[in-house]
């Protein structure tokens, strides 16, 4: 056993040590040049959900009408940055280190897992914020429940580096996937119940037409996950769920479903082509 566990820390050990180096560079990097540095990893998610919350729930009245939901709104703005930043910067992860995959062999799937895990790191940090004005506000009376935020989070970063590796892959051949993928987040984002609460459907379609958009709603994965994070952590008697809404085991499935089909793919489609990269490039 420990002959094995030596054979496979030399054989990945030089990968590992190239995958420390590349996140520790990418992160510095990011906020070079700028006055607050990293500060902005926390500020940047903190000025949007002031914006959020005075137009969506002060204006607009987008409300669940308990007084977590403003934590639920941060929470939320906060794991959708992670999402919409893992994938863009995987994206361009790629094509933007072009000039190291022409001169130095090393697999190139870190190249992407070095950017998602950027993304990964600023998370983690606005975690901290979060579960900070969750103590602060009193409101929130944590349960057994944030035992199982580290599934949740692990299957949300296994989506956003599905995601991202087919991204990279497209943004190789097709540079128009970057001007695509940001439509296709907006719409994402507005399909996704962050900026108000998911019983608003209900409210805004009736009763006819509003349970079976919800769930439909959250067969989308990104949904899903916030929402059980959100369930987990702050609001586990207010926040819907997939598995709470819909009592057929198949359907409380799909999303992870979607969730391990996109990784999987993402992985062959990657691995299929990224000995091309350095010749596209």
């Amino acid at each position: 056993m420990m002959g094995i566990v030596k054979r496979l820390s030399e054989r990945y050990r030089y990968s590992w040590v190239v995958l420390k180096e590349m996140v520790k560079t990418d992160f510095q990097l990011r906020y070079q040049g700028s006055f607050l540095g990293i500060a902005w990893s926390i500020l940047k998610p903190l000025m949007l959900f002031c914006v959020m919350y005075m137009v969506f729930v002060r204006f607009l009245k987008f409300s669940d009408g308990t007084p977590t939901f403003p934590l639920v709104l941060l929470l939320g703005i906060s794991l959708w940055n992670f999402f919409s930043e893992a994938t863009s910067m995987g994206l361009n992860s790629i094509t933007g280190r072009g000039d190291v995959l022409r001169k130095v062999d090393f697999p190139k799937i870190i190249i992407v897992i070095s950017a998602t895990i950027g993304s990964l790191i600023g998370l983690a940090i606005n975690m901290c914020v979060v579960l900070l004005f969750c103590l602060l506000s009193g409101q929130v009376h944590f349960t057994w429940r944030v035992l199982l935020l580290p599934i949740n989070f692990i299957e949300f970063y296994i989506l956003a580096l599905g995601c991202a590796l087919l991204l990279a892959t497209m943004n190789v051949y097709f540079r128009d996937i970057q001007h695509i993928w940001d439509v296709l987040q907006q719409t994402l984002f507005y399909a996704t119940p962050i900026i108000y609460p998911l019983s608003m459907v209900e409210q805004r379609l009736g009763e006819q037409y509003g349970p079976l958009i919800e769930k439909i709603m959250l067969l989308n994965p990104v949904a899903q996950i916030i929402q059980d994070i959100r369930h987990n952590l702050i609001a586990p008697d207010t926040t819907p769920t997939i598995w709470n809404l819909c009592h057929q085991w198949w359907i409380q499935l799909i999303p992870i479903a979607i969730v391990l089909l996109c990784v999987v793919l993402g992985l062959h489609v990657f691995k299929k082509h990224d000995w091309q990269f350095a010749e596209v490039l």
